[in-house]
């Protein structure tokens, strides 16, 4: 329980005494958030923004937790490598945008490629780790064994998560205030069950958002980017794999399905009524 404790207290002061250093060394570099113009009009001032501020609690949350779990099991590392894969493609997502100026920044193609790479490898990982490949649905028995179809469902979570929180992250402080909500959560869930380096990942990235939201409440002072988003939803899909609650996250993240879902039935019904639209804009934020 020690390990709790330290890496949430580490992760939370490494990211609030970083930030004074690492947002100037942004802005700098001229790393800075561009706004769509066809967004709401008061989203205009965030232009100029930092952004890929996710390096901040990504690496602080990754080295807490790997500092302090207990023993660091193989699956505490292959749910590290996660997180950093999903990091790495955000980072170059983001890096083509802001720095190189390509709009749509990577390739939707090469993006869905690099996750779903990601997500097999996850698979493969912790099933060769002994992770049963059977799902249960909450009060239900008994368990429904998918066999090598329970990789799919890995692959399905993983990209489902990350680009649920990814398209959350339009307000300030809306992406990593939900997410500390759903990490603390599992945080309970990993000590119920025993996994007490799940629960120091947890903590860690928990402790590490909330810090960071002291720069990223409104007025935000630097934004998370895809290299942050990216990597919450990747951790968030990785801890209900090894807790073995998929079917839960759904529930526990239910603002991010619902961000993702207004999309969704935006360009649907866009396009089944030949232009109307559903609501003001899409996602979800963006129409209240």
């Amino acid at each position: 329980m020690e390990g709790v404790y330290y890496a949430a207290v580490v992760a939370f002061i490494a990211v609030l005494f970083a930030g004074p250093i690492v947002i100037p060394l942004l802005r700098r570099l001229k790393v800075r958030q561009v706004i769509r113009s066809q967004g709401p009009a008061r989203h205009q001032v965030k232009a100029g923004t930092p952004t890929m501020g996710g390096v901040l609690f990504v690496t602080a949350s990754l080295a807490a937790a790997l500092a302090f779990a207990p023993e660091r099991p193989p699956r505490l590392w292959y749910l590290a490598a996660l997180v950093a894969w999903f990091a790495a493609l955000g980072f170059i997502d983001d890096y083509l945008k802001v720095v190189r100026r390509r709009s749509l920044g990577l390739r939707a193609r090469s993006k869905v490629a690099g996750q779903v790479a990601a997500g097999l490898a996850f698979y493969l990982a912790v099933t060769c780790d002994g992770l049963p490949t059977a799902i249960t649905v909450p009060g239900l028995t008994p368990a429904w064994e998918l066999g090598p179809w329970y990789a799919a469902l890995v692959v399905l979570v993983l990209m489902g998560a990350a680009n649920a929180v990814n398209l959350t992250d339009g307000l300030d402080g809306l992406a990593a205030g939900s997410s500390v909500v759903a990490l603390s959560f599992y945080l309970l869930v990993a000590l119920a069950r025993g996994q007490l380096e799940l629960a120091v990942f947890a903590a860690a990235l928990a402790a590490a958002l909330a810090a960071f939201l002291f720069y990223n409440a409104h007025p935000a002072q630097v934004i998370m980017g895809d290299v942050g988003s990216l990597a919450i939803g990747a951790a968030l899909g990785g801890v209900a794999i090894l807790t073995k609650t998929e079917l839960l996250l759904p529930i526990v993240g239910g603002l991010f399905v619902l961000e993702a879902l207004s999309v969704i039935m935006q360009v649907a019904y866009f396009r089944l009524t030949g232009g109307r639209r559903l609501l003001r804009m899409s996602p979800l934020h963006h129409h209240f």
